[in-house]
């Protein structure tokens, strides 16, 4: 971050919010919900998956859903959907973008959330039909109700509201860059963003892809745990052996990986890896019931980890086996399995360099294989983490739009997750503001079956961006 951007962001105050403007906001999302409601269950109609097992033909026809909803605000000058190569060569997903300049030294607003989702696992674990919205109890089921397609209404209902509350005449600069494979990896992000750099310029990114303090209380996201990712096989045998006859003196490959694995956590359950960092500045109160009542923790099993609950959950290290290819108990037979193949997924604290995090888990093991078994390195991924550091004049008019539209203070949060992204929009875009919004809340079950959202959540987050936008209308750079 360059001097001149510090001296930018302390000299832009931005306008303050009016009783008439957050009345008119709320007449219009009112007026309009009904309608948003009906078109955010069309786009869970859809199944857009951007993994290779799905039919890419339903992320074309999301991105063309999302593509006419920005067409039909009559606000963009283009509205365009457009690819690029993945780093391996292959074409990425369709991602669609809307573009509107900034007139008379007005700043220029990026709005991202993606229209892919994640698969939607077991139909016998949903409670519904995943892609088939069904409202139970103020919330609305569904595969991407909540991550992202909430998102993609809230930025699409918010510029409705800008044109209709201006008559379609104002100067704020708007970019949409609705995405279509963050759930797979966004491989193909970086070189978009570089490809389109032009396009997508801009001063303030808001990013609609996470989530609420709670259904009440709204929340900015000031810092995200990067990722590592990391594949690995472990061999001990060259071809499977009779476990009666060989069992007691050769080891299999799952004893040799078991070995490796509990070495990673201590008897607390704390990440014990030599050379990652933790951080621990975390004041808001969050206690070990209420982390049992959003996590569905079973009442026998003990929290792991040291020190306060949401630095454990937000500026700490986890590591998770995430996939493992071994016989199945339904094929399984007396016999001592050659190899194994594991894949872990290692969330690290911001300040964290991946790269270095990568090297570390892949020396610890090396260095922790007692058996001495063969160690194959495969894929890797590899996430930044992000924290927004110094506030701007854009954090504190959302701060003040979250407080008009939700009725209470917004408090500044961590997510345990990744969105590795962020650090993507920061290197081709040094000196944004980036700020991290959401309608997820608690009981959202992203990723999981029975993903939901809390449809008055959605209300608020339509009014807070809108006085987001209308706010911004006014600054003059």
């Amino acid at each position: 971050m360059g001097y001149a951007f510090k001296i930018t962001l302390m000299t832009i105050t931005p306008p303050p919010i009016s009783k008439t403007g957050v009345e008119a906001a709320q007449k219009y999302t009112d007026g309009a919900f009904a309608k948003a409601l009906e078109t955010l269950s069309s786009l869970v109609s859809i199944p857009g998956i951007a993994w290779d097992a799905f039919d890419a033909s339903e992320l074309e026809r999301s991105a063309e859903a999302v593509a006419g909803l920005l067409r039909e605000t009559d606000v963009f000058e283009s509205v365009e959907i457009l690819r690029s190569a993945t780093p391996s060569g292959p074409m990425g997903a369709p991602a669609v973008v809307a573009t509107r300049a900034a007139r008379n030294s007005k700043p220029t607003i990026l709005l991202y959330a993606h229209h892919d989702v994640q698969p939607p696992g077991a139909d016998d674990l949903w409670e519904s039909e995943p892609f088939k919205t069904e409202i139970r109890n103020g919330r609305m089921y569904g595969r991407g109700a909540a991550d992202d397609k909430a998102g993609v209404i809230s930025h699409v209902y918010s510029i409705k509201a800008l044109r209709e509350l201006t008559n379609n005449d104002f100067d704020l600069g708007l970019v949409v860059f609705i995405e279509g494979e963050e759930e797979a990896g966004s491989p193909s992000f970086a070189n978009f963003l570089i490809e389109h750099k032009t396009k997508l310029s801009s001063d303030v990114i808001i990013v609609a892809d996470s989530g609420n303090w709670t259904t009440e209380v709204p929340a900015i996201t000031t810092t995200l745990r990067g990722l590592v990712s990391l594949e690995f096989e472990v061999s001990t045998l060259d071809h499977a052996v009779h476990s009666g006859m060989y069992g007691g003196a050769v080891p299999d490959a799952m004893l040799a990986l078991t070995k490796i694995l509990g070495s990673m956590w201590d008897e607390n359950g704390s990440v014990s890896i030599s050379g990652l960092i933790s951080q621990n500045s975390v004041d808001l109160a969050y206690s070990e019931q209420d982390l049992r009542a959003d996590s569905g923790l079973l009442s026998s099993t003990l929290p792991i980890g040291e020190g306060g609950i949401l630095g454990r959950l937000w500026t700490k290290p986890s590591l998770t086996l995430i996939g493992l290819d071994y016989p199945s108990v339904a094929i399984s037979s007396n016999t001592l399995v050659p190899s194994v193949s594991a894949k872990l997924s290692l969330r690290i604290a911001p300040g964290q360099v991946p790269s270095e995090a990568l090297e570390a888990l892949k020396t610890h093991i090396l260095t922790h294989n007692p058996l001495g078994a063969q160690i194959d390195f495969g894929a890797v991924e590899l996430g930044k983490p992000f924290s927004l550091g110094e506030s701007g004049w854009a954090k504190d008019l959302a701060s003040r739009a979250l407080r008009s539209a939700y009725g209470f203070d917004s408090v500044d949060i961590g997510i345990g997750g990744s969105i590795p992204f962020i650090a993507d929009l920061e290197a081709v875009f040094p000196g944004v503001q980036v700020l991290v919004t959401g309608v997820e809340d608690p009981d959202s079950r992203a990723h999981s079956p029975n993903e939901s959202l809390d449809i008055e959540t959605l209300r608020k987050a339509i009014i807070a961006q809108t006085l987001i936008l209308l706010g911004a209308n006014q600054v003059q750079l």
